[in-house]
């Protein structure tokens, strides 16, 4: 079965009845946007706070929904504290394997009963996020730095110590671009050549209404089902905007200020056309052919939203834009 799962936070869970309605109607799973993340549950050595976490599993629990955490390990949710680490390389080891176990202890404790059977509520976890870059290196972090290139084979290593049912994948943007999958293929194949359970890869769908093509998401699906990892499309909606740098993606440190007001890059601030809205439908219906043609390669699909109204794209990478990427409009 592919998991129809779309993002959460525990703030709309708490205050959105309108969100919530569309939330059950519509899906089966759900993933946190930041609350089970590094910065939100590691607030000081040896201290957590689960609760906006706790906040959606329950929600999760009461609805019969699964969870899949998101995410353990990600460059660009390093709590304050831990930023500027000084101590030694066992300590730093230290603190990320007991931060990976308080969090995948805790959420792995929670169940639920689907058909007959008692399942972690927590299906699985995206272990490390974006550890790439561009042309398939790691990307330059603390984790590189700190516990050196195998880094990636110890967190996983932890991350299956502590909760051994867990789906364990690889989460990452441009894999449809030739040398990032290149890149992460050789990752995962290293990761399995060394002991490290990984089951899923990731691939962050925030795309556009022409880019990637068809062929290049085909071409992604079959080069990691082929390692015999389940393909997930993660992060998904479709930006109907210009695009005003040359990559695509997700890369949270790029921003765009000279692009602010400019017209040409916010061409619908009211309303979407026609025309765009009938092209923005068969790009998701194209796409999710393609996704049926490999549904017994795909495990789980995740919209990054369920309305236009919170969607990210509206002030990324240029503040002030009216974006369309979802399934639901701004009145649902």
């Amino acid at each position: 079965m592919c998991i129809r799962d779309r993002i959460v936070s525990a703030q709309k869970l708490a205050t959105n009845t309108q969100f919530k309605a569309y939330l059950n109607n519509d899906f089966n799973s759900v993933t946190a946007e930041n609350d089970m993340k590094m910065r939100s549950i590691f607030i000081g050595p040896n201290n957590y706070d689960f609760s906006k976490g706790d906040a959606i599993i329950s929600y999760a629990k009461q609805n019969g929904f699964r969870v899949f955490g998101h995410a353990l390990i990600w460059h660009s949710s390093i709590p304050d504290w831990l930023v500027n680490f000084t101590g030694t390389d066992m300590a730093f080891e230290e603190l990320i394997e007991t931060y990976i176990k308080e969090t995948v202890a805790h959420f792995s404790q929670e169940k639920i009963i689907l058909n007959g059977q008692e399942i972690s509520v927590v299906a699985g976890w995206d272990v490390v996020n974006e550890a790439l870059n561009g042309d398939g290196t790691l990307r330059e972090s603390i984790f590189l730095k700190v516990l050196g290139e195998n880094y990636l084979e110890t967190v996983y290593k932890m991350a299956e110590k502590y909760d051994s049912n867990a789906d364990l994948a690889y989460n990452d943007y441009n894999l449809c671009k030739p040398k990032k999958r290149e890149g992460a293929v050789k990752l995962i194949k290293s990761l399995q050549k060394n002991g490290a359970k990984i089951n899923s890869v990731g691939i962050q769908a925030h795309w556009q209404l022409t880019s990637p093509t068809l062929e290049e998401i085909e071409t992604s699906i079959l080069a990691f089902s082929e390692l015999g990892v389940k393909v997930m499309f993660t992060e998904l909606d479709i930006s109907v905007l210009p695009n005003p740098w040359e990559l695509s993606g997700a890369e949270v440190t790029q921003n765009f200020k000279k692009f602010e007001g400019d017209k040409k890059m916010n061409p619908f601030p009211e309303n979407l056309p026609d025309s765009v809205k009938e092209k923005l439908a068969k790009r998701y219906e194209n796409i999710f052919k393609l996704f049926v043609k490999h549904k017994d390669k795909i495990s789980r699909v995740t919209f990054w939203g369920v309305t236009d109204k919170f969607s990210w794209l509206n002030d990324w990478p240029i503040k002030g834009r009216t974006n369309y990427p979802l399934l639901f409009d701004r009145n649902y």
